[in-house]
């Protein structure tokens, strides 16, 4: 039997205007290194501010709704992003500024800290009140429910494990599906391949059979995508590809500053309650300093497919 596993569920956070430019590459959901520094300060607003003694180690993400705010109108080829409606300047005209990708969430979120962690019902209710003040992957969090504590005895096929998840339902957690991108390089492909190779959606018009001969022959078209399952480019972290060191009107003067470039790997959105314990939808943070590496990683994955 492994180690009891404490949990806070911070239930149906509402987002708006997250921010949907995940990677240079990619448009959709939020980044996992957005999620996960939620989490980290979420952490230290409780420890600084209310002097708590509370450390977080993973996070686990829900997906209920993700409204993505583009449109595509009729006959169009690719879809345009929604701007917002900014004021305009002291000519009566609309102001310069870099259109930005924007999604409206709602979100819950599984926040796994140490035991001697001090959780009880006073930490909960300041971070009820906290939540409505932080931003989320840059959006604004209109609201949240009350957050919930969970203790899983061991993490797997337990009554309480089935009714936390059951309580996320409908919802599809996100998982890291980097086996499918390792598989495909091994055969040959480049990386960028890969990705593609995955989330393309191929459209084939075939014949469909007909026992009357006399008829007309009839066609439809289908659609088919290499592997079965939910998949998504996804963002989970960054490679240094500058040495550390200073840079003029760096943000914060203390640290040492280096240019990075984003990870971009394939995941999935797998219903949660198909999940058989929480380490298979938990992200933590993992460094490899001597390849310049900072990731979001998901210590022991486990893959499934949709007809899972």
């Amino acid at each position: 039997m492994s180690e009891p596993i404490y949990l806070i569920k911070l239930p149906h956070l509402k987002v708006l205007n997250a921010n949907a430019l995940s990677s240079p590459l990619t448009i959709g959901f939020p980044a996992m290194t957005a999620w996960l520094g939620f989490m980290h300060a979420l952490e230290r607003k409780l420890n600084n501010d209310y002097k708590f003694n509370i450390q977080f180690e993973a996070l686990a993400v829900i997906s209920h709704e993700c409204n993505l705010q583009t449109y595509r109108g009729p006959g169009d080829f690719v879809n345009s992003i929604i701007g917002t409606g900014n004021p305009l300047d002291k000519d009566g005209n609309r102001s310069a500024f870099i259109e930005e990708a924007r999604c409206h969430l709602d979100v819950s979120l599984l926040i796994e800290y140490k035991k001697d962690s001090e959780i009880n019902d006073s930490v909960l209710n300041q971070i009820y009140k906290m939540i409505p003040t932080m931003k989320l992957a840059g959006g604004d969090i209109l609201s949240v429910e009350m957050p919930q504590r969970y203790i899983l005895p061991d993490g797997y096929n337990n009554s309480e494990k089935i009714k936390l998840f059951n309580s996320l339902m409908p919802g599809y957690a996100l998982i890291e599906r980097r086996d499918l991108m390792i598989e495909a390089m091994q055969e040959g492909q480049d990386a960028m391949d890969a990705l593609l190779d995955y989330v393309t959606v191929n459209n084939q018009c075939v014949e469909i059979e007909n026992s009357d001969e006399s008829k007309k022959k009839q066609f439809e078209w289908k659609m088919q995508r290499k592997t079965s399952g939910w998949i998504v480019p996804i963002a989970t972290g960054f490679q240094g590809i500058s040495p550390l060191g200073k840079a003029k009107n760096q943000r914060d003067p203390e640290c040492s500053h280096r240019f990075a470039e984003s990870i971009v790997t394939l995941g999935q959105f797998l219903m949660v309650n198909k999940a058989e314990c929480p380490d298979e939808i938990f992200w933590r943070y993992q460094q490899d300093l001597e390849n310049s590496l900072y990731l979001c990683e998901q210590v022991q994955p486990k893959h499934f497919t949709s007809g899972e």
